[in-house]
């Protein structure tokens, strides 16, 4: 009985839901092109020498220090670029060991070179000197790529080899290390002829449409460490006359399930759930059959989806990782796929304000 209803909901809303993806504007649909540094799947190798007391000590907000950022080309030899850079993030610059940055590659200097069009990217590393470290950049880089076949309106992002020389006084230590170099704003900005909203807007003036896709694969991915209405972790982008929430840092989620990850203190988080792998729904009350039809388009993408968990595989160090990734993500489709979960622990749990 369960299957012909389902059934029955997909023939009921499937005309909708492809009036959904109609509304895509040309803009919407060319946003996915870009600068080709994103295009290349091919992770990129790097090196980068500093000291991590140092850049932790005496960079902020608004304070760079130089360095030097060399990259391997594709037939092996290496250039270089002179850079600025600091640390960036709150947790990670107090609680971990290898801190995330933001990089200044400069306008002109970046002209002619693999990263000409993105003269500002973020960089992100593992947290701590620890086994399956790298892995849980991966799981990160997943939930990225993961959102793209979500939505247009995403973050760019390529995984990097990294070799980080670590500066020690007279000595230098050498980390083999994965992480994530992710377009600035301003990229996705300029690619929907837009710009990035720095003031607050309530997440029900917010896009229904890709406010519900938005907060479907945050239940999705088991992250609960965002709030689009304080912009902690999420961004809002104004283009074709309406805010986008853009998310970004995945590494509380509970796909990436982390050996630091606490409970969101968003929304009292930590009174109501008791890990990061527990999955909450924190969408506002909208539409509700804008929010089936998204979940139609999430069932609708599933091998998709899918496809980008398995294309990973292979880079992790542990599989198992890689395993518990995969069971968790499948766990989200055993509850959009059946409608009695589906209205128990998403359409029950919409917020009102």
């Amino acid at each position: 009985m369960k299957k012909l209803v389902f059934i029955s909901f997909l023939l009921l809303f499937g005309f909708q839901l492809l009036l959904v993806h109609a509304q895509e504007s040309p803009e919407t649909q060319s946003g996915t092109q870009g600068h080709p540094f994103f295009d290349d799947s091919q992770p990129l190798t790097i090196k980068l020498k500093f000291s991590t007391r140092k850049i932790k000590n005496e960079t902020n907000d608004s304070t760079y220090v130089a360095s030097m950022f060399h990259y391997k080309l594709d037939e092996g030899s290496w250039d270089s670029l002179k850079i600025k850079m600091r640390v960036r993030g709150h947790f990670r610059k107090k609680n971990c060991f290898y801190v995330p940055l933001k990089l200044k590659l400069g306008k002109s200097k970046t002209k002619e070179t693999i990263f000409e069009g993105n003269p500002k990217l973020k960089f992100v590393s593992p947290c701590l000197r620890e086994m399956d470290n790298n892995d849980y950049v991966l799981k990160e880089y997943m939930a990225y790529k993961l959102f793209e076949v979500i939505s247009p309106y995403h973050l760019k992002t390529r995984l990097v080899s990294f070799e980080f020389v670590e500066e020690r006084g007279s000595r230098n230590k050498i980390h083999q290390l994965k992480a994530i170099l992710i377009e600035d704003m301003d990229q996705l900005a300029e690619r929907f002829n837009g710009r990035e909203m720095k003031r607050r807007v309530h997440p029900l003036q917010q896009d229904n449409l890709t406010s519900l896709q938005n907060a479907l694969f945050q239940y999705f991915i088991g992250n609960t460490d965002f709030s689009n209405r304080s912009l902690h972790n999420a961004e809002l982008l104004y283009a074709e006359n309406k805010y986008i929430p853009i998310p970004y840092d995945f590494d509380m989620s509970g796909l990436v399930n982390a050996s630091y990850a606490t409970i969101s203190g968003m929304q009292n988080m930590k009174g109501s759930i008791a890990s990061v792998t527990e999955r909450v729904y924190k969408g506002y009350s909208r539409d509700d059959q804008l929010l089936q039809q998204v979940r139609l388009d999430f069932i609708s993408h599933k091998e998709d989806l899918l496809a980008v968990v398995d294309s990973l595989e292979e880079e992790f160090n542990n599989s198992r990782r890689f395993d518990e990734a995969r069971e968790f993500l499948m766990r989200f489709f055993d509850v959009i796929e059946d409608d009695k979960k589906f209205q128990r622990r998403i359409l029950n749990r919409t917020r009102a304000y």
